[in-house]
């Protein structure tokens, strides 16, 4: 093993291409990060906003079909480069949007990965504070300032966690696997076992007269979801040996999903309310109850960590930001998130989670299209990886001054076309959205928009090294 390999942690960490010697992560140790970092109860909130809309069976029915839909995209757009040339997704978007049009992708993921945390870390506090209040440690008025200090400490530990880079993130997960798996089964049957009854009577709250309004929404929220990985599937995949070592990771991602947002989606639907640590002490008991407040708060920090990290592995690729020492980076990423926890723990956990939510999908959905068709299609799946990292204008990946137009116009094409069908505000809609979902026509849009741009402008003047495609 190379002498990079050994010190693993600080090579990873600084965002270059990891040779085959230096990925350290076989199937079965990705299949149990993946399933920690899916399982977060961030699906609670998802299960919740679906429950608006869907009963418990044909809610878990558009979930899964979402789950399947956005990962499958996600996963051709991100595996097959990350995994063949060892980088994370940022340096993927490089020959794509350009050696200085790749930091669109740069501030997308950093605000979206960002306010991840943020609900993260605040649901980390909000379940410390529960198990305070079992405890009686605190009381019901001091909600505030102990959800401020928890979530202060939870960045510390993902900080301190993240220091050994890629191997934190691995050694904490084999910890987390068998414990995170049974406690989610036991959500669910402790929810099915004592509220079947409302359930199978219960209506949701928000349903539009059209049903297929309705399913389309419950479908699009998981694409939506599931096109989000595109940010942190690189971050991950880049650190296994092969491409074939990445099915079981697709599996650990794509199957807890839906498996825990079925609990919030029961939850909203019997109980009014998705969060377990607001009903599970009344319905299990102060023991059980505390034993799943532990479980929410080891599950928010697991995917957190991963998080960080991603973000982490993209701001390495910003002139300047390369330079920094790991500890300075994690900073960066960590001390926005605390501050916004201290000062409005609601303000993405609650009050605006959906307006986020489809404001990212009408982003992301357009970035993976592109980079589907520039890789797969267009690049026939070859890269300069030298090129990746030359930032001047005579570099194959220069473009226009460093950006590509085709790239950056069908972007702003795809989020025109994806507002138009689905208003990320007020969740209005135009058709055709009740059958097609806004996400599944926006990517087919910007891949055709991108593919006829790119044999426009590119291709014929020799630019983005597409010679011979």
């Amino acid at each position: 093993m190379s002498e990079r390999a050994q010190s693993f942690g600080s090579s990873d960490e600084a965002g270059w291409p990891l040779l085959p010697g230096e990925r350290l992560w076989g199937p079965w140790k990705l299949l149990a990060v993946s399933v920690v970092i899916a399982a977060a109860t961030w699906c609670y909130i998802l299960g919740e906003y679906v429950g608006y809309y869907l009963g418990l069976g044909v809610g878990f029915s558009a979930m899964v079909v979402g789950a399947m839909f956005g990962m499958l995209l996600v996963f051709l757009a991100v595996a097959p480069v990350c995994t063949r040339y060892g980088i994370d997704s940022i340096a993927s978007a490089k020959p794509t949007f350009g050696n200085r049009g790749y930091l669109i992708t740069v501030l997308v993921q950093f605000v979206w990965v960002g306010c991840w945390v943020n609900i993260l870390i605040v649901y980390f506090a909000k379940a410390a504070f529960e198990l305070c209040v079992v405890l009686g440690i605190v009381g019901e008025a001091d909600a505030h300032a102990t959800v401020a200090v928890f979530s202060v400490l939870g960045c510390l530990i993902t900080a301190l966690t993240l220091l050994k880079g890629a191997n934190g993130i691995q050694r904490i997960s084999n910890v987390l696997f068998v414990f995170v798996v049974l406690v989610g089964a036991w959500l669910v049957y402790m929810l099915l076992s004592h509220h079947a009854d409302s359930l199978a009577t219960a209506e949701p709250a928000y349903a539009s007269p059209l049903a297929s309004w309705n399913y389309v929404t419950g479908v699009e929220i998981f694409i939506i979801t599931y096109l989000g990985w595109w940010p942190f599937l690189g971050a991950i995949f880049r650190v296994v040996p092969s491409g074939t070592s990445v099915v079981p990771g697709m599996v650990g991602l794509s199957l807890p999903g839906p498996g825990l947002a079925v609990i919030g989606l029961a939850a909203i639907l019997a109980l009014g309310v998705s969060d377990p640590a607001k009903w599970m002490v009344t319905l299990g008991g102060p023991f059980y109850g505390g034993i799943v407040l532990v479980f929410v708060i080891v599950a928010n920090l697991g995917t957190a960590m991963l998080s960080v990290y991603a973000m982490g592995l993209g701001l390495r690729q910003v002139p300047g930001l390369d330079k920094l020492p790991w500890r300075a980076i994690l900073a960066i990423c960590l001390v926005p998130v605390a501050v916004l926890a201290v000062i409005n723990p609601d303000l993405l956990f609650s009050q605006f989670f959906g307006t986020f939510l489809a404001f990212m999908g009408a982003l992301l959905a357009p970035i993976v299209a592109i980079q589907l068709v520039d890789y797969l299609i267009l690049r026939r799946q070859n890269l300069d990886v030298r090129a990746l990292y030359d930032p001047s204008p005579g570099s194959p990946y220069g473009f226009h001054g460093g950006f590509n137009v085709a790239a950056i116009a069908s972007l702003v094409i795809g989020f025109v076309a994806y507002t138009y069908l689905l208003n990320p505000v007020t969740y209005a809609s135009n058709s055709p959205y009740e059958y097609l979902t806004a996400s599944l026509p926006t990517i087919l849009v910007t891949g055709i928009v991108y593919y006829l741009l790119s044999k426009a402008v590119n291709v014929p003047t020799g630019r983005g090294a597409y010679a011979g495609r």
